[in-house]
């Protein structure tokens, strides 16, 4: 919602202050300019980035008009640590074999479909689990191979804002080729009335403009919310490693989540009580509640 308020602002404030000096609307009509730089900047987008990194691309700025997710997630994602941890202590952690090979299939995993739907974070937890399993790793070894798993993810995930962060460093130079081929036009016309002469400039500076903005009003302040979308995605993943390493070392499964708890964030922190109550409820569904 933020993402789309804020657009409409920046319009706004941009034909608002133009209008109240005196400007004129539709000598920024000017369709030969959004043509130049919106079809160079697509092509070098295309020449520039593999198609993996365009799906991405689509599917995180999906995800920033979706709901904010809040705590209700961190704390579905507690509970079900906590009955994977709680089934490892009673029975070891070949008990859980059967679950993370088919996660959709477990008794306990397909009791959160929100996480089910994170196939990243799935992932993440079947292949540390699984390794758990195999044992003959100390916990700080396992540590620092979910570390280094993380690392790359987070990599992997950062590529869609790094790319529309280079697109929105070209923009301004855009904008002067698209204003440098309105001069041209201009020059051609050198011997024609003034009036005429400055439409055709008035027309080479829209390019200009266009870039900047397109640039620092728009491409930019995405990206930084592309970047700040992949550091709070962290947060569950990072979640889930301090809960394994946790239980690995033996800790009792409340003092494992709890743990997990702690490096959330303030904001999307449960307190210690409502993760308490909701680890400890008989039913998962109370979750939702």
């Amino acid at each position: 919602m933020l993402l789309i308020v804020g657009a409409v602002i920046v319009v706004a404030s941009v034909i608002g202050g133009y209008l109240l000096e005196g400007g004129h609307l539709v000598v920024l009509n000017q369709p030969s300019e959004f043509l130049i730089i919106g079809g160079v900047a697509v092509g070098s987008l295309l020449i520039g980035t593999p198609i993996s990194t365009l799906k991405q691309l689509v599917s995180q700025c999906a995800e920033l008009f979706k709901a904010l997710k809040g705590k209700r997630q961190y704390v579905e994602l507690l509970s079900m640590l906590f009955q994977l941890f709680k089934l490892t202590q009673q029975n070891g952690l070949m008990a859980l074999e059967s679950h993370v090979e088919s996660p959709s299939k477990s008794a306990v995993l397909s009791k959160f479909p929100d996480f089910l739907a994170r196939h990243t974070a799935v992932e993440f937890l079947s292949d540390s689990l699984k390794v758990m399993i195999v044992g003959g790793m100390s916990p700080h070894d396992l540590e620092m191979l979910m570390d280094e798993d993380l690392e790359v993810r987070r990599h992997h995930a950062g590529r869609p804002a790094a790319t529309l962060t280079k697109i929105a460093d070209a923009l301004p130079g855009l904008g002067i080729v698209a204003a440098v081929l309105g001069v041209v036009i201009t020059m051609g016309a050198i011997d024609g009335p003034a009036s005429e002469i400055g439409h055709k400039v008035g027309a080479a500076l829209v390019g200009t403009f266009l870039g900047i903005l397109m640039s620092y009003g728009f491409t930019q302040p995405l990206a930084s919310r592309l970047e700040q979308y992949i550091t709070d995605e962290a947060h569950y993943e990072l979640c889930i490693k301090t809960g394994l390493v946790a239980i690995y070392k033996g800790l009792p499964p409340m003092v494992a989540i709890e743990f997990a708890r702690r490096v959330l964030p303030e904001e999307l922190r449960p307190s210690f009580d409502e993760t308490e109550a909701f680890c400890k409820a008989p039913k998962p569904e109370a979750v939702a509640a």
